[in-house]
């Protein structure tokens, strides 16, 4: 079966609001090496609205000869809105209604895992639904003191296990998770 497996930059204070303000200081090699690791396991992109809207927005513009570019461009994207009506992004496709059955079939069908950038309030949903398979967090060595946290309170206990670790020379930690 597939995995459903979500990466995303988080800051120590757990923000994850707009990494590109950010998190570029601590990009490097290392940190490159581990989000193309992850993008390369899957064969689908997994995406919520408003970073599909982000993406979309900026991707299909950019050079063909990018090998990231070119990537996403041609990855098959699932994005999860229940008011989103078209998606023009080419190879996109809408989830709405029973999205936990959509994405439990989605699981079952051949292919490499599912893979997610950003969008954390689908990943928080998919944590509680118990649909996602692993949490890859790149925490940054920076307190940010304000913006959106990937657990909102309220949430409710979540036990989860470490998998893997490592730390870059840059202080940012990679950080895998599953559910415990």
């Amino acid at each position: 079966m597939r995995k459903i497996i979500a990466g995303l930059f988080i800051s120590l204070d757990g923000v994850v609001e707009a990494p590109e303000k950010w998190h570029f200081p601590y990009l490097n090699d290392e940190m490159m090496q581990s989000v193309g690791w992850l993008m390369e396991r899957g064969d689908a992109l997994l995406l919520g609205r408003r970073t599909y809207d982000e993406f979309a927005a900026h991707w299909p513009h950019q050079d063909p000869a990018d090998p990231m570019a070119r990537a996403l461009n041609e990855i098959p994207k699932y994005v999860v809105s229940s008011t989103l009506e078209t998606a023009a992004w080419q190879n996109s496709t809408i989830l709405s209604g029973d999205v936990a059955a959509s994405l439990t079939e989605l699981k079952q069908r051949p292919g490499k895992d599912i893979a997610m950038s950003g969008s954390p309030t689908l990943v928080s949903w998919l944590l509680t639904e118990g649909l996602l398979d692993e949490l890859h967090l790149l925490v940054h060595p920076i307190v940010l003191g304000t913006g959106q946290r990937l657990f909102t309170e309220g949430i409710g206990q979540m036990p989860l296990t470490l998998t893997a670790s490592e730390s870059f020379s840059t202080g940012v930690l990679d950080l895998t998770y599953e559910r415990a």
